[in-house]
């Protein structure tokens, strides 16, 4: 499977121009299977989301099943959404082609420390999406730092975190990447943003790490760009087979 990583810098509560930034980077990516936007990709990180969420279902969200449709490939990112019944999710869409439905998750583990809890809703599913043979685990920023959450019960292969995770902790989003990695026996997707916003700055650091914790390809740091990679399956079956970890597991 090919799947393309897109570090943005995000245009601050400014959906329009963003999807407009994010469809040109994405034409101009190589032909994937699978394009991976960062959290709040559309407005950028939105403590407060009163009158600056989108409203579903969004202009955004249609602009990501349009891309699929063109592209015949999933898009997944995070939106700052207001569902129909008035609450706020963080929510990870994972839009698959010519599908009117379309698969979420909304984050389990709000920032407290930013009040991102005073406004959203958590969700509580953990939530895998199979898409052209990969199994994927859905997760979001803050969710990095609880590994019981994520834990691999044998029933997913990736996981995809999308984040705005700020520079002065950047050490930490690489470190705990690499360990979600290793010890759920599984190939993981980091896709940070760079750029500032009224409370943070924001360097990247988005990876693709293979089951082994190795990077297997990173993007530069404070750049806007792109990576293509391949999703090996018969390696990682292979090295889950030659090394059961999974079946050890607490």
């Amino acid at each position: 499977m090919t799947i393309t990583l897109l570090q943005r810098d995000i245009i601050w509560s400014n959906p329009d121009i963003n999807r407009k930034r994010a469809e040109k980077a994405i034409l101009e990516a190589p032909l994937s299977d699978l394009y991976v936007l960062p959290e709040m990709w559309s407005t950028g990180f939105l403590t407060e989301p009163k009158n600056m969420a989108e409203k579903e279902p969004s202009e955004s969200l249609q602009w990501m099943h349009k891309m699929a449709d063109k592209l015949d490939a999933a898009v997944t990112g995070s939106i700052a959404t207001q569902t129909k019944d008035g609450i706020y999710c963080n929510r990870l869409y994972f839009v698959k082609p010519h599908q009117a439905e379309e698969y979420f998750y909304d984050k389990h583990h709000l920032f407290s420390y930013g009040g991102e809890n005073n406004y959203y809703t958590a969700g509580n599913d953990r939530v895998v999406i199979k898409w052209k043979g990969v199994r994927f685990l859905l997760q979001i920023c803050y969710d990095l730092r609880f590994p019981v959450f994520a834990r691999n019960h044998e029933d997913y292969d990736c996981i995809i975190y999308v984040a705005s995770w700020p520079t002065s902790r950047l050490n930490a989003w690489i470190t705990l990447l690499h360990a979600r990695a290793i010890e759920n026996q599984c190939y993981v997707i980091g896709v940070n943003r760079i750029g500032s916003d009224p409370a943070c700055n924001y360097s990247g650091g988005t990876m693709f790490i293979d089951a082994y914790g190795k990077d297997i390809a990173c993007c530069d740091m404070n750049k806007e760009m792109s990576i293509t990679v391949e999703l090996d399956m018969d390696k990682l079956d292979g090295f889950r087979k030659k090394f059961p970890v999974l079946k050890d597991r607490d």
